[in-house]
This record gives C-alpha cells, sequence and structure tokens, in this order.
C-alpha cells in the first residue's frame, strides 16, 4: 500500500531528476522535513507510518519513541530498507525493520523508558515515496518514569527544538482530541519557533475515543482556538487492530466510514482523514517545488548558454575528415602564435589581475634584476684597492716607478669585464625560463591533441635552446669588444688628469643616479627582529627615498614609527626559514653601528619573491648596495698597508680610473643585453611560431597523426552533445511541471494569542541540587508580516479564552544537534 497523494508528484519529479542527471546536475528541489511533535500516545509513530503507506515502527504505551528516528524516503525501483549503524544489510521485511528499530534503541538507552537524542538513520527505498525526510520524535513527557532523568522534560524539549527550528521542516502539531487544546505542548512549541503559523499544521488524533455527547467539530472547522492552516482530523489504529494486524488500508477505509457517518464530522469528511492530511501536505511540497524551479530553470538556461557555441562547432565536426584536419591546425598555429605574443607584448583584452604575465617578468628581469646582478659581481673597496696595489708593483719590478703605469689600469679594467660573463649568462638563463614557461602555458591548449602538443613543445624549446647559444654568443662576443681596447678618450671617462684631482674624493657610484629626497618606493614590509617582549613581528608602511628609509603604523602615513637613514647602510641576504612563508633581507651599518635602537641590523620580510626583487632593486637605486664579501683567490691575506705616499696616490688615480671607466661599461651592458636578447631570442622566438612552426610541422610527415584527438577529448565532445540536449529536456520537463502544477495560496493569517508560548522554569537536578543549565530558545525565524482578516468570533456561543499579549519566546533547552542527513 503506498501513498496516493505523493504517487501523484512522483512521476513529475522523477521526470525532471531523471532529466537532470543526464547533465551531472543535482536536483536541489531539497524538500522539506516533516516532524511529528506530540505528547506522549498521541498517535504520532502512526501518523508517520501513513506517509509510508507500511507498518514498521514500535508501538505500544507510555514512552515507545526513545530515540529520534530520522527516516529519509528515497525514490527507487524496490523497497527495502537500510540503516546507517548496519550498512551494506537490507531489510526487505518491515517486522524486521522494527525489530532492529527496537534493539538499536535498547542497546543505547536499556530497557528501562531511558531516552537518548542520538539519532536512528533509517533510508526507505520504494517505488511509492518521493525523496523526502521524516523524523519521529519522542512524545513531550513532565514526569520522570524508570531510568529517565529528573529533567526528562528539558531534555526532550531541547531534542524537538534542534529539528522544528529548521525553516525547512514542516511541523505536524500532534494532539488527541481527548485532552485541552490550549494546553497543548506541540501546538507551544510550534508557535515558538513559527510564530506565523506558516509551516504548523494541527493534527487531531482520536476522535473515536472522545466521551459520548462531545466532539471536536469546532476545533476542526478552525472557529474555537484557531490555527492559520487549520486542523486536520485522523483517527489512526488502536492498539488492539494493531495486535490484530490489521494492515493500513483496512484501517485507512475505517477512517473514511467513520468521518461519513459521524454526525458532526459528516459535512466535512472530505477534508478530514489521513489521505486529505496527505494530500495537504503534497501540496506543500508542489507549492515548495514550484517555488524552487525558477532558480533551476535560471541556472539551466545560464548552463545551455555557454555550451551553445562549442556545441554547434561540434555538431558538425567530423574528426576524420582531411580537409576538418587541416583547417584545425591552422587554426591551432594561429592561435598559438597570437597568445604566445599576448604574453609577451601585453594587451589590453583579459587582462590578469593575478599574475604577472611573461612579459611583465621579462621586463622587471631587464631592470631590476640583471642590474642587481651586476652590483652583486663587483668587488669591494679594499679588495679594487689590493689588486691595483698588486698591479702596480708587479709592473715596476725591482725599479721604483715615477708615474703611474697605465698598463696597470688595463690589467684591472679587462679583469673586471671579464667578470661581467657570469651575471651576462645568468641574464639569458633567466629570460629563456620565461619563455620556455610561457610556450608551456600556450601549449597547454593544445591538450585536446597530445601528439600535436608533444611535437609542438618539441620543435618550439629546441629553437629556444638554439637561440639560446646564439645569444650567449653574442655576449662572449660583446665583452670581447670591449676588451679588444680601451677607449680612453671616451666622452665619459675622467682621464688622468681628472683622475688625480679627484683621488682623494670617495666617488661612490650610484648606477642609476637618483637625486634628492624623491620617493622611490613605497610597501608593506614587516620588522621581522622585533623581540617577543616588544610586541614580535610587525608589518608597517615603508616608504624609500634616495637619502632614508621611513616606515609607519599604516597607509593614510600619518602616524610616522622611524626614520633611517640611508648612509653607510648595506643590503645582506638572509635565508628563509624552514617553518616561514616570507622571503627576508637584512640592512645592517657598515662601520658597524646599530641601525635601528639597539639593533645592530634591520631584519625585513615581505610576502613574495618578486616582491624581494623590487625592494632590492629599489634599495640598489638609492645607493644601498649588497654585502660584497672579500676573497682573495691568490691567498695573499689581507691588503698590506701602504706606507710608500708615492704608491698610495697612484692607487687611487687607478682606482678612479677603473671607476669611471667601468661605470661606462656597466651603463653600455645594461643597455645592450636587454636589446640583444629582445633580437636574439624574443623576437627571434615570435618569427619562429608565426612562420616556420606550421612548415616544420608539416615536414614531420605525420599530418593524419598529428590531428588524432585523445580519448579525454571524445569523451568531452560527446558529453558536451548530450549534456545539451539534456539541458533542453531538462528546461522542456520544467515547463511541463510549471503548467501542469497549481499553487495554493497560503491561508490567511488568524489570531493565534491563544496559544501561549511554552514557559517551563528549570528544575534543579534531584543529584546535584543545582539548576540544570539551560541556553535560550533558538530563535524564531523572522517573516514578513501577512495582512488578511483575523478569526470570525465564535459562532457557537462559547467563551473563547482571553487574548494574551505578545511575549517573547521563553527560555528553551538547547544543546549541539545531532546530526542530520539530508533526504534527497
Amino acid at each position: 500500500m503506498g501513498n496516493p497523494g505523493m504517487e501523484d508528484l512522483i512521476p513529475l519529479v522523477n521526470q525532471l531528476q531523471d532529466a537532470l542527471s543526464h547533465v551531472g546536475h543535482t536536483c536541489s528541489l531539497h524538500l522539506p522535513q516533516i516532524a511529528v511533535v506530540g505528547g506522549q500516545s498521541a498517535g504520532k509513530s502512526s501518523v508517520l507510518e501513513n506517509f509510508v503507506g507500511r507498518d514498521f515502527l514500535p508501538r505500544g504505551s507510555g514512552v515507545v519513541t526513545r530515540r529520534p528516528l530520522i527516516l529519509q524516503l528515497l525514490s527507487a525501483d524496490a523497497e527495502y530498507g537500510e540503516f546507517l549503524h548496519c550498512k551494506g544489510k537490507q531489510f526487505t521485511d518491515f517486522d524486521e525493520i522494527r525489530q532492529e528499530i527496537e534493539a538499536e534503541t535498547r542497546r543505547l538507552t536499556g530497557s528501562n523508558k531511558g531516552i537518548s537524542p542520538v539519532p536512528i538513520n533509517l533510508r526507505i527505498y520504494s517505488p511509492h515515496v518521493l525523496n523526502l525526510t521524516l523524523v519521529d520524535l519522542p512524545g513531550i513527557t513532565k514526569v520522570p518514569v524508570g531510568d529517565q532523568p529528573s529533567d526528562i522534560e528539558y531534555q526532550i524539549r531541547d531534542m524537538i527544538m534542534q529539528f522544528i527550528c529548521k525553516e525547512n521542516c514542516l511541523i505536524l502539531a500532534v494532539t488527541p482530541a481527548n485532552m485541552d487544546l490550549a494546553n497543548s505542548d506541540a501546538l507551544k512549541l510550534a508557535k515558538d519557533v513559527d510564530p506565523q503559523g506558516l509551516r504548523t499544521i494541527g493534527v487531531i488524533t482520536k476522535l473515536d475515543l472522545m466521551d459520548a455527547g462531545t466532539d471536536a467539530r469546532q476545533i476542526l472547522e478552525n472557529r474555537l482556538l484557531p490555527l492559520r492552516r487549520g486542523y486536520i482530523g485522523v483517527v489512526n489504529r488502536s492498539q488492539k487492530d494493531i495486535d490484530g494486524k490489521k494492515d493500513v488500508g483496512a484501517a485507512l477505509l475505517a477512517e473514511h466510514k467513520f468521518f461519513l457517518t459521524h454526525p458532526a464530522y459528516r459535512h466535512m469528511a472530505d477534508r478530514m482523514g489521513t489521505p486529505y492530511l496527505q494530500r495537504v501536505l503534497n501540496q506543500q511540497l508542489t507549492n515548495h517545488i514550484r517555488e524552487t524551479l525558477p532558480a533551476v530553470r535560471g541556472h539551466l538556461q545560464e548552463q545551455l548558454l555557454a555550451l551553445n557555441r562549442e556545441a554547434e562547432e561540434y555538431q558538425h565536426f567530423s574528426p576524420d575528415d582531411p580537409a576538418r584536419r587541416t583547417k584545425t591546425l591552422l587554426q591551432l598555429v594561429q592561435r598559438l602564435s597570437v597568445d604566445f605574443e599576448k604574453l609577451i607584448e601585453g594587451t589590453g583584452d583579459e587582462v590578469d589581475t593575478v599574475n604577472l604575465s611573461a612579459g611583465a617578468k621579462i621586463n622587471r628581469i631587464f631592470h631590476e634584476r640583471f642590474p642587481y646582478e651586476l652590483v652583486k659581481m663587483e668587488s669591494d673597496e679594499k679588495k679594487l684597492r689590493r689588486e691595483i696595489n698588486y698591479a702596480i708593483r708587479n709592473i715596476h719590478g725591482v725599479r721604483t716607478g715615477l708615474f703611474t703605469p697605465n698598463m696597470a689600469f688595463e690589467a684591472i679594467v679587462k679583469k673586471q669585464i671579464l667578470r661581467l660573463k657570469g651575471p651576462c649568462f645568468k641574464f639569458v638563463d633567466m629570460v629563456g625560463q620565461e619563455l620556455t614557461n610561457s610556450v608551456y602555458q600556450c601549449i597547454n591548449k593544445l591538450s585536446s591533441f597530445p601528439k600535436l602538443r608533444d611535437e609542438t613543445e618539441k620543435i618550439v624549446t629546441t629553437e629556444i635552446r638554439e637561440q639560446e647559444s646564439k645569444c650567449r654568443d653574442q655576449v662572449l662576443l660583446l665583452i670581447d669588444i670591449q676588451l679588444a681596447y680601451v677607449n680612453t678618450k671616451h666622452e665619459d671617462f675622467i682621464g688622468f688628469t681628472n683622475a688625480q684631482r679627484t683621488n682623494n674624493h670617495n666617488n661612490q657610484k650610484n648606477v642609476t643616479g637618483t637625486a634628492g629626497n624623491q620617493v622611490i618606493r613605497k610597501g608593506w614590509l614587516t620588522i621581522n627582529n622585533l623581540g617577543i617582549m616588544k610586541g614580535g613581528a610587525k608589518e608597517y608602511w615603508f616608504i624609500l627615498t634616495a637619502e632614508t628609509l621611513s616606515w609607519y603604523k599604516d597607509d593614510e602615513e600619518k602616524e610616522k614609527k622611524y626614520m633611517l637613514p640611508l648612509d653607510n647602510l648595506k643590503l645582506r641576504d638572509v635565508e628563509k626559514s624552514f617553518m616561514s612563508s616570507k622571503f627576508l633581507f637584512s640592512l645592517f651599518n657598515t662601520e658597524l653601528r646599530n641601525v635601528y635602537k639597539d639593533y645592530r641590523s634591520l631584519d625585513l620580510a615581505c610576502s613574495s619573491q618578486d616582491e624581494l626583487d623590487g625592494w632590492k632593486a629599489s634599495l640598489l637605486q638609492a645607493g644601498v648596495y649588497p654585502e660584497r664579501v672579500a676573497v682573495d683567490s691568490e691567498g695573499n691575506g689581507s691588503p698590506e698597508i701602504l706606507s710608500d705616499p708615492q704608491l698610495e696616490r697612484q692607487v687611487e688615480t687607478i682606482r678612479s680610473l677603473v671607476e669611471s671607466y667601468m661605470s661606462i661599461i656597466y651603463k653600455t651592458i645594461k643597455d645592450l643585453m636587454p636589446k640583444t636578447i629582445m633580437h636574439l631570442m624574443i623576437n627571434s622566438v615570435k618569427e619562429f611560431i608565426s612562420s616556420e612552426l606550421l612548415a616544420q610541422l608539416y615536414a614531420l610527415g605525420e599530418g593524419g597523426a598529428l590531428m588524432d584527438e585523445s580519448a579525454e577529448q571524445q569523451q568531452h565532445r560527446q558529453e558536451v552533445l548530450s549534456k545539451h540536449a539534456a539541458l533542453k529536456e531538462a528546461l522542456s520537463v520544467i515547463g511541463q511541471i510549471s503548467t501542469s502544477t497549481c499553487t495554493t495560496p497560503l491561508p490567511p493569517p488568524v489570531d493565534s494569542s491563544w496559544i501561549q508560548p511554552s514557559s517551563v522554569t528549570p528544575k534543579k537536578s534531584a543529584a546535584s541540587n543545582r539548576p540544570v543549565g539551560r541556553g535560550q530558545a533558538p530563535s524564531a525565524p523572522r517573516l514578513p508580516p501577512h495582512s488578511g482578516p483575523t478569526a470570525p468570533p465564535s459562532m457557537s456561543g462559547l467563551q473563547q479564552p482571553t487574548s494574551q499579549p505578545h511575549r517573547p519566546p521563553p527560555s528553551v533547552p538547547r544543546r549541539n544537534p545531532p546530526a542530520i542527513p539530508n533526504g534527497k
């Protein structure tokens, strides 16, 4: 026996879910939970059983449901049950399901009426149900029995509130007809969480057990003690019927006969009984589905629009057509050329705001990394003076020279020029690596054709290596040209006369010639060597000028923390620690003075290697050079003290000449190297990809094999076409549901102030004599007020209960909610 009302909705929902399953889209209808709330032996489990149409829940008097039962109904071809605690075991006999529920309840709560908030999770698969979640909750009780704790009332209320607080939960407030409705605990709890009555339905049970001469007509007509959604009367099986194995179908026939023959209910028999309650809930499900469909439709339409162009292309695609293969090869190579050029030259469309492009990285290498590498290779002052000293003395030999030897100048200059090979080769390698990364980034778009991708990668990377080799040869040529002739007549060379005049002046080079106190760089840096007692590492806003390094509390630059002069400062690399994600460098004073307060060095950290390189280049621009470690490879020890005044003057003169000439060389190399690499590497590779790559691919003689699709691409094309068709079908089904179903309007609001909010004073625990701690009730959902007529006054002359002023929900027990699986 199934649920006839629910079965009317099953074909529509299943059709929609089948259509959506073809596109890999989960049907996010999220049908509501249905929680049955009421006192002990009010008939909650019987109401719940009727939705499934099978007899499977424990029955009896007193406390029967002692743990929450979360029942997930799942639509399937076969009918069976599964428990979460018995994974993999299928129960096809519903009597066995009942026995397992009883056994699992006893396992955790014992056999003496104890309760537990830990839910039992049961899934029932059936062709007669919708994907829905039903919750059977313990009955509300006030007096503990057996092993129940003294605060049993609070625990059960707490348990119930965890479920009915959810917006997606329909509340069936079950009250037996033979008790005072105004004192219904179920209605009071529902009022706390659903003050507008939007999701509360009153269910009156045991109408057949009322005293002779009494009835619930005015309550069921919603005239006495009204609810917004009214009341529905049901007649469940008695314990005698259950013991006599009376099935659900016979019980429903008996219920229908009761309402038709009872003089107080016959006029509204069509609005009473379990089938009508099922239809009301089914209509709520229909309403919910119709409210959800616009969002589902919009999502599907977005997917369809995104697939239209690709699907149209694939519909006319013939993978074995030679003309099609040739055209695709031409298009892919052209796209590769365009993509590579955009990465290098930059583009105004689709600008990446997260990562630097290859062109931007190469620009940074040109103007930040390479100048910094040049400065790093320069020898320090002591080493240069020692080399000049040895050169002069070795040239004079046993004789005493009267004049400054120009051979010493040339020897020192040529040695300095030869040392440029290292930074220049490193420069070539860095640019070559960026070009290779750019090619990999572009070639990844050819992944649909593995053979084409592999051959293209091999050809282009080979070309990059060849151009790197040519570029290195050109670098050697540039250095050999500088070594071939030392031009002492260069207009920027100071000459011997000027060098002698300024030999007492410490002419420290400034590679970029920054003058004045102009701002060079701003940004966030972390001072990393502050002790824990002083607050630990802190981030500040730093401003670097040509003369000072200042830092502020924040980028508003209002509260200056410190200003550090750049005189006598050097930069030292600091190794990145294993546990840190920061990139470090340090500033120190060459005269061994404290740099900042009582710190000999200022350790600074930034968040990326790019920032570190940028700060190093900016400090270099401001005249803060990296630390140089003097190592005498000849084993001559420390420099000797010059005791000969004439030799000292000659050393100073040559030092000034070397500095002047090398500054010319540095400017020349910094200008020529980017131009050389741009011409021989970058432009050559771009030209090769745009004009030579296609010819080399054809020269392989494997034109057919190159355009063989990967298995992934074939699967992708089929998936796109099937998904495109399924999306159209799903949108068509949604249109059918929209036209074949209708929405029931929400009933107008009624005056439900007669329901007094639940107010329970916490009792003291007998064991500890302390009040049982409780939290506030979960806040009731705030819903917009609905206008509408209030309930008419009672027509029967019975006195209406006095209206109570609105009060906030009282203190209700609260615990951590149990895990509730979402029914799909």
